[in-house]
């Protein structure tokens, strides 16, 4: 059997879900649903992890989640076979061709099963009912997109065309008409009762060779530039960073009006699994476990006549009453509150937050870095408080500042401080003082968590006032 190498994808930002997913923690890093206990990236890889001549997957991520992707995949125990980081979004074609031709150098011609990082599957049996009969067609050389049979007349979606009508409930495939953007309502409804059309998951399978094939023919500038960015990249740890010059020099297109609209071996092959690309809040009510009244809450949560909501808060208690179709999330630093079948309107509020310059749609108060990560609790324009948590043997790199000093205090754990050419060790309840300007480094050499409050002073105390000279992590 010819070996399935996954390509996982897992750029974007999913602001439709803020203020829970922002740009530095995006949404296939977190855990949205309740009842689960894996990351949506996880669980991208979970899912088929049992297929037959499956092999570890190729990721592929903005650069400045890596350490995030690399953390998420040593908790499920898979060390995929590469980790490529994009300098810049460059939507779905330049991802998939350069994650194709790194795939052709782990074996010789591989089927590629390409997944987004942020779906929702509840019918895991149908899921590889619909894989396993895909990856036959593939093998004829066809390109094969998943198409969801729509459970209702969506605008939020894409949906494909196809020549034939589909039966959802049977793995045979039709030939692609034409890919269409998100409908206004009337279209959508014309859609879902004809059986033409599929909502456009995002989700494909072919061989390597087959999708390299047709991108030589009809994007020969991005095979082009794929293949010149490839041999310039470079090895960092356990990634690989593309090279910028050459990768920016891709069309920013999808791989859908790249190829699969200009190829004639398109093929849709219906996919009937509960599948959702979770895209909003409204969408994640649709699909999780609800109470008597219609309510999803996660948190700590107190309700009084609410009805059909989702309520969840990460920091403190919310009490609801007499709401109903609304949409709750608490944050430690934003609340959001919109009614549900307005949650799609997210997206542009993030849109005008970011032309305000405010931190909170980038930035969460808790900040993962490779050795653990910080928590902002107060800060006024002259200090500012952290906690700081350092993962056992972590190390923050060996740094300077030029606008600020620091005192540590240890709560929890020991710590090892090296201050210019001092070092030393403190326990819990002992601290020390950083001056401005000191070579400093903070590691946990014990085996639990080294937790600690850090306060800053001085006149600027943004991250860009670093000055590494060793980092274990390559920043």
């Amino acid at each position: 059997m010819r070996k399935i190498i996954p390509i996982i994808l897992a750029g974007g930002t999913g602001s439709r879900l803020w203020p829970l997913s922002r740009e530095s923690f995006p949404k296939q890093f977190l855990n949205i649903l309740k009842e689960n206990k894996y990351t949506l990236l996880q669980k991208t890889y979970k899912r088929i992890e049992n297929l037959a001549n499956i092999s570890k997957p190729i990721i592929i991520c903005n650069e400045k989640h890596r350490f995030i992707v690399g953390d998420q995949m040593r908790e499920i125990d898979v060390e995929p076979l590469s980790i490529l980081l994009e300098p810049i979004g460059r939507n779905t074609a330049p991802a998939i061709t350069i994650a194709a031709l790194k795939a052709m150098e782990h074996d010789k011609d591989p089927i590629l099963l390409i997944l987004s990082s942020d779906h929702e599957i509840k019918n895991l049996e149908k899921f590889t009912l619909s894989i396993e009969s895909s990856i036959r067609q593939a093998e004829e050389g066809k390109l094969v997109i998943f198409g969801v049979s729509p459970t209702f007349p969506s605008t939020g979606y894409g949906y494909i065309k196809c020549i034939k009508e589909l039966d959802p409930n049977k793995y045979f495939g039709s030939k692609v008409e034409e890919f269409l953007e998100k409908p206004n309502l009337k279209d959508a409804k014309q859609f879902f009762n004809d059986r033409k059309y599929t909502w456009n998951s995002g989700m494909f399978v072919f061989k390597a060779s087959s999708i390299l094939t047709e991108l030589k023919e009809l994007a020969p500038n991005i095979i082009e530039n794929c293949e010149r960015c490839l041999i310039k990249s470079k090895n960092d740890l356990d990634f690989i960073r593309l090279e910028k010059k050459y990768f920016i020099k891709c069309q920013d297109i999808s791989i859908d009006y790249a190829i699969l609209e200009k190829t004639k071996k398109a093929f849709v092959l219906p996919l009937n699994c509960g599948w959702s690309d979770i895209g909003s809040w409204e969408s994640i009510w649709e699909i999780s476990e609800k109470d008597p009244e219609g309510n999803v809450v996660n948190g700590d949560i107190l309700l009084e006549d609410t009805k059909d909501s989702l309520i969840r808060s990460e920091d403190r208690l919310v009490v609801s009453i007499g709401l109903k179709n609304i949409i709750l999330i608490e944050t430690k630093d934003v609340v959001l509150i919109a009614n549900k079948k307005e949650s799609q309107k997210i997206k542009s509020i993030v849109s005008l937050l970011n032309k305000r310059g405010l931190s909170e749609v980038k930035e969460h108060k808790k900040v993962y870095r490779p050795w653990g990560y910080y928590l902002s609790i107060e800060e006024e324009d002259n200090w500012q408080i952290k906690k700081i948590a350092v993962n056992p043997g972590a190390s923050l790199s060996l740094q300077m500042h030029h606008h600020r000093s620091e005192h540590w205090i240890v709560v929890k754990g020991i710590a090892k401080v090296q201050v210019n050419e001092e070092e030393k060790f403190l326990s819990k309840n002992e601290s020390t003082y950083i001056p401005l300007g000191s070579k400093h480094r903070l590691s946990n050499p014990g085996e639990n968590p080294l937790i600690l409050i850090e306060v800053q002073s001085g006149d600027y105390l943004g991250e860009d006032d670093i000055v590494r000279f060793q980092d274990d992590y390559g920043r």
